[in-house]
């Protein structure tokens, strides 16, 4: 299993065309481009799971630097996610005195 990071896309690229630009190179378990919980668009960037780990390296070399959309696509294998820090980002306090 192979997680790929898909950044720079066009915001009107959907799904289904990230999922034809790398089918060609092996099979493809998902794709998910994240949208921005507030509006629904695209945020810009996706991922791509593909079944088996050389397909996806190859799609990687292939596909990193291509066209899609007119725009110059970013193709790297995913980093796990980072585990969130408690606390919820709030400062504790702060009003005037």
């Amino acid at each position: 299993m192979k997680n790929i990071f898909v950044g720079n896309l066009s915001f009107n690229t959907s799904e289904d065309e990230l999922r034809k630009i790398f089918e060609p190179y092996g099979t493809v378990d998902r794709v998910s481009i994240l949208t921005d919980r507030e509006t629904g668009r695209s945020r810009g960037f996706g991922f791509v799971e593909m079944a088996n780990g050389e397909e996806g390296d190859k799609a990687i070399a292939e596909l990193n630097g291509s066209q899609v959309g007119g725009r110059t696509i970013n193709v790297n294998e995913a980093r796990p996610k980072a585990e969130r820090a408690s606390g919820g980002g709030r400062g504790e306090g702060g009003g005037r005195r």
